[in-house]
Order: C-alpha cells, then sequence, then structure tokens
C-alpha cells in the first residue's frame, strides 16, 4: 500500500529506443563490474528450474531447425513447379500437382510443429522468469525490513524503489525475452548457414560478403549516435527533475510570480534534449535503409551467381529460391546476437545492484534469550548514553536521566538538539554507542525489537497514512480491534465529526489523490490511531503541530487523559504545550543542560527560561 504523503523521488528515465528494436542497444548500457561472480548468483535462482530450462533449450533448438528446414522443402515445391511447367511447354510432362501438394503440407505441418514448441518455450520461460523475478522483489522486500536505519539515512527513496520495479524488471525481460533469443539466434546462424553451404558454397560466399560491411557501417552508426543517445538521456533527466520540481512547487514558483524563469530553465534543457534526441533519432532512422541497402546488394550478387549456376545447371531454381530466404534469415540473428549482448550486460548490471543489495549488511539480529515482562510499569533510565550518526561525531553525549513510571516528561532544545534522536535511540531504530537505555530495569537490548516497538505509542509531526479506508487507518495499530472501538478512539481524538462529514465516513478511501483533507485531519487520525493501540508508553512529536489551536486544546485534553498512568515522552517547540509536565528535559548540543517542572526551570532563569520568553515576546510582538 502506498502512502498518502507522497515522497519525492526521482528514478532514472528509460532508455530512448531507435524506431527498430534492435536498436535499443544503441543507447549506452551500464557494464557490471564482476560480470562472471554476478552471473553465478544469478544461476543459483534458476536452479530449482533447471529440468525446465532445459526442456525450454530443446524446444527453442527444435522450433529453430523446424523453422529452418521449411525454405529449403520450400524450394523443392519450387522446383517441382518449375519443371512441370517446362515439361508442359515441351509437351513432355505435366505438373506434379500431386508432389507439390504434399510438399506443401509438410512444410505447413513443419512450420506449425515450430510455432507449437515456440508457443511451448514461451510459456515455460515465462513461468521460470516470473517466479524468479517474484522471489527477488519478496528478498528485496523483506530485505528492506531488516536494514538498519542509518541505510536510509544515505539513500534517496527513488534509488531503493528503482531496485524493486526497474532493475527486476530487467532481470525479468531478460528470462523471458532474451535468453530464449540468445539460444534461437545461435542454432538460427548455423542452421542458415549449414543450409546455404549444403545449396552452393559459392553463393554461401558472396552472402557472407556482406556481413562483415554491415558490421563495419554498423559500428560507424553506433559510434556517431551513442555520444547523442547518451546526451538525450542525461538532458531527459535534466527535463523530468526541472517539470517535476516545477509541479510540486507550483503553489511556490506562482507565489514568487517564478513562471517566467521556470519556464526559461525548461526551454534551455527542453533545446538541448531537442537536438540530442533529433541526431539520435536521424541515426537510428538510416541505419534501416542502409542495412537493406547493404542486404540488396548482397541479394544481386547472389541472384546474379545463382542464376549463371542455374544456367549451368548446377542448382535448381528452387535452390535459389531458398538460398535467397535463407540470405534473408541470415543477417537478422547476428544483429539479435549482437544486441542480446547487450542486453545481457544492462542485465547482469541491474543484477548486480539487486545482490548487493541483498548482501548490504542488516542491523544486529535481535538476541536468542529475549525479556519477556509481564507488566510493564514504564520506568526508564538513560545511562551515560553517547550516540552519533557518524563515527567520532557524537549526537548525544553522555545523557543521563532517570524517569519514573507514568511522568509526563517533555524533551526541549533548539533544533539539532538531540530531541527526535532520542526517541530514535529509546524505541531502538539506532543502538546506543557507549552506555545503555534500560525499560523496567532491563537494557532494551535484551527485548525483540517487535516486542520493545510494542510497548510504545507514537504520534509524529509527519503523518503517515496509506491507501485504505479512515477505519483501516485508525486500526493500523490493532488490527483486531472493533469497529465501536475506532469510533470511540476517533471521538477521543475529536477526528469523529469531520469523519462522519466525508463521503461513506469511516470507509471514506485515502489515496494520494485525496485533496478535501487537510494536513490538520490527518494528523486527528493518526492521534486516534495512538489511542485506539492503547500502549503502556507514549511518544509524541510535535503531535499537535498541524492543527489550529482550538483543535490543539481539545487534543492535548484528549492526549492529558491518555497519558494518565503512563509514560509519555513528548517532544515540543511549542513550550506552553507542556507547563503540566511532570519533568522537563532541557537540551542543548547532545547533553542535558536543565531538567524539572516548568515552574522550577523558570525561577532558575536558565536556557529554558531564556528560550520560554523569547517565544512569548515574538507572540506579543506579532
Amino acid at each position: 500500500m502506498s502512502q498518502v504523503r507522497k515522497e519525492e523521488t526521482r528514478t532514472a528515465p528509460p532508455a530512448p529506443r531507435g524506431p527498430m528494436g534492435h536498436m535499443a542497444g544503441m543507447a549506452p548500457v551500464a557494464k557490471p563490474r564482476d560480470f562472471g561472480g554476478t552471473l553465478r548468483k544469478l544461476a543459483t535462482y534458476l536452479t530449482p528450474y533447471r529440468w525446465k530450462i532445459m526442456v525450454v533449450f530443446v524446444l527453442a533448438i527444435g522450433s529453430t531447425a523446424f523453422a529452418i528446414v521449411g525454405p529449403k522443402i520450400l524450394g523443392r515445391a519450387t522446383t517441382e513447379l518449375f519443371e512441370g511447367i517446362l515439361a508442359q511447354l515441351a509437351g513432355t510432362g505435366t505438373v506434379p500437382f500431386d508432389t507439390i501438394g504434399r510438399i506443401l503440407l509438410i512444410a505447413l505441418g513443419l512450420y506449425i510443429f515450430s510455432a507449437i514448441l515456440s508457443y511451448l518455450q514461451g510459456w515455460l520461460m515465462t513461468d521460470v522468469a516470473v517466479k524468479v523475478t517474484y522471489q527477488l522483489r519478496r528478498e528485496l522486500m523483506e530485505k528492506i525490513n531488516r536494514l538498519p536505519f542509518r541505510y536510509f539515512d544515505g539513500t534517496t527513496h527513488g534509488e531503493t524503489l528503482s531496485l524493486l520495479t526497474n532493475d527486476v524488471d530487467t532481470i525479468n525481460q531478460t528470462l523471458n525475452q532474451s535468453l530464449t533469443q540468445i539460444i534461437t539466434s545461435f542454432v538460427t546462424v548455423v542452421g542458415v548457414l549449414g543450409m546455404m553451404l549444403s545449396i552452393s558454397w559459392q553463393m554461401t560466399i558472396v552472402a557472407l560478403l556482406i556481413v562483415p560491411l554491415s558490421m563495419v557501417v554498423v559500428m560507424l552508426i553506433i559510434r556517431q549516435s551513442q555520444k547523442f543517445f547518451r546526451q538525450q538521456q542525461d538532458y531527459l533527466g535534466h527535463v523530468n527533475g526541472q517539470v517535476e520540481e516545477t509541479f510540486s512547487g507550483h503553489v511556490i514558483v506562482k507565489a514568487f510570480n517564478g513562471e517566467e524563469k521556470s519556464i526559461r530553465a525548461f526551454d534551455t534543457y527542453n533545446e538541448t534534449l531537442y537536438g540530442a534526441a533529433w541526431k539520435a533519432q536521424f541515426f537510428s532512422s538510416i541505419m534501416m535503409p542502409v542495412m537493406r541497402l547493404i542486404s540488396n546488394l548482397g541479394y544481386v550478387g547472389v541472384v546474379v551467381l545463382g542464376g549463371w549456376l542455374a544456367i549451368r545447371r548446377t542448382i535448381t531454381v528452387g535452390d535459389i529460391q531458398a538460398f535467397i530466404q535463407y540470405v534473408q534469415s541470415f543477417t537478422q540473428p547476428i544483429t539479435q546476437l549482437a544486441n542480446a549482448s547487450n542486453v545481457l550486460q544492462g542485465t547482469i548490471a541491474a543484477a548486480e545492484r539487486v545482490f548487493e543489495f541483498l548482501e548490504l549488511e542488516e542491523e544486529e539480529p535481535d538476541t536468542e534469550s529475549p525479556v519477556q515482562i509481564e507488566t510493564v510499569r514504564g520506568e526508564v533510565e538513560f545511562r551515560n548514553v553517547v550516540f552519533g550518526y557518524e563515527p567520532g561525531k557524537p549526537v548525544i553525549k553522555g545523557f543521563s536521566a532517570h524517569i519514573q513510571p507514568g511522568q509526563k516528561v517533555a524533551i526541549v532544545g533548539p533544533t539539532g538538539a538531540g530531541k527526535t534522536t532520542l526517541v530514535k535511540l529509546l524505541m531502538r531504530f539506532y543502538d546506543v554507542d557507549e552506555g545503555a537505555i534500560l525499560i523496567d530495569g532491563h537494557d532494551i537490548r535484551t527485548f525483540r525489537r517487535a516486542d520493545l516497538r510494542r510497548l510504545f505509542g507514537m504520534v509524529l509531526q509527519d503523518t503517515w497514512l496509506f491507501s485504505g479506508t479512515i477505519m483501516e487507518n485508525i486500526r493500523y495499530g490493532r488490527p483486531d480491534a472493533t469497529d465501536e472501538e475506532v469510533i470511540a478512539a476517533a471521538q477521543a481524538a475529536h477526528a469523529d465529526h469531520f469523519i462522519r462529514t466525508l463521503p461513506g465516513g469511516y470507509h471514506f478511501e485515502l489515496n494520494e489523490e485525496v485533496t478535501n483533507i487537510s494536513q490538520g485531519q490527518k494528523q486527528l487520525i493518526t492521534i486516534a490511531r495512538a489511542i485506539l493501540a492503547d500502549p503502556p508508553m507514549l511518544i509524541l512529536d510535535e503531535a499537535t503541530s498541524s492543527v489550529d489551536t482550538h483543535t490543539e486544546l481539545l487534543i492535548q485534553q484528549a492526549m492529558d487523559r491518555l497519558m494518565e498512568g503512563r509514560t509519555s515522552f513528548v517532544i515540543a517547540h511549542r513550550l506552553s504545550t507542556i507547563r503540566n509536565a511532570d519533568l522537563i528535559l532541557v537540551m542543548r548540543d547532545g547533553n542535558i543542560v536543565e531538567q524539572g517542572t516548568h515552574e522550577e526551570l523558570l525561577r532558575q532563569g536558565g536556557f529554558y527560561a531564556e528560550l520560554y520568553n523569547s517565544q512569548f515576546e515574538s507572540v506579543a510582538a506579532a
């Protein structure tokens, strides 16, 4: 299920293609660093289906072989018809239609049998490809849930999404199409060459002369076109990025009258893209006419030589017809093999990225003998905690605090003081570098992560809702809750009224296109979710930052009732919302510089008093 709050991601644009299918290989292809090693890893995923793959290869060879024999048999029919007509004109015989009919039926049977084998081959290989990609996607998704949070700190969502979509799709397409195409193309080249030699070695030499000429021309065209395809791909990314930024920030663009500036930037990229795309497509488009011209020159040579050999009666007319058909089908598999080699490079590169992701270091596994607590009291202790997102750069420096069961603890301080980091450590999204965090006297590292996180209910500043009904979203943290309990939680969060005004009420579908629910209303739904979960401890990170003052007061009352008897951690920038906290921890540069109640801290006249007074001075000035 997708998030309603759409993340900004950029994925690489698809590689541009020419008007012919084989021209896809003209675009620059990423090459793997370890071709052999990655191929072996990919082979392990194919091992369970090795018998199916062997059958596919046999079917591919059989299908191609039967198709290759077809022109030779049809050539016999042509010869019978030609000689029969000559005999009839000379009055020495008639056209043997019975023989021709039998030959045509044999050829038809071969082509039908070849098509059946080709269908079976495609059906089996599709089954293998889909099962392998299903397994890869499943392993990738499971891997994502086992990765430490540090990975996501340095990786964009688009990069990870690209693995699950683009890279796995590339592997799927290659397994489904290119793998069998390599076999059929190779068999076709060998088989057609053998059939051509069996007809006439002289004509075969003439036909083969066009192959190096074709390769030279293709290489010259590719050398010119590749740089334009690369430039086209680069600037397609620039154009996509410009459009994405303009649309995602269209309100800001309009507010600051930035339309003309945005259009100028777009035009600059678009004009460069136009020039590169025109040249790339031009070189792509001349490939087929040039290849056709060279092929026609080869046909002329073959026909002239064939006619001369026919006059000398060393070859039949039917053999000439069959040979011409073979010449037509000889260059295509060579081109397909070249393209398949290019595609295989890109596929192994995609597989390499997938396997590198699957081999990333995972978060430290849960302890083999986890702590089980029957009744959670909610006593929390931070004992000399030191932590940094990067080695040698601590964000939390020697943090210590002791929270009694049922206390409402507010964590305040300027931006970057380490407030949210404390919560991440408490939920064990990260492990401390030094020191320990204890719940009811037990180090949190002795809990299973799932058990630890089940002790907390979280309401974050950034709302997270998935595609589904409002009822399903509220029930997310407690799937077995009844409809009545969901509604009661919504009422406690003061969300029931606006929910009932929506079409369908609690069964209203949320998705990325929904625009008639405000950010504050989304926040109310997440608060209702936390209320329904009924956890022994709570974490509220700017939970009311997106609602109006009146609604904030109502929510605060509901949250106060919810926090009764529960240890609660409240991160707040608006200090007026945490005046009734049992304990306020004031953080600065990763350390607790003050702690106490609201009144005690004001009497001290220290950093907290300075923060508090500065907020009210700014409000008064406004």
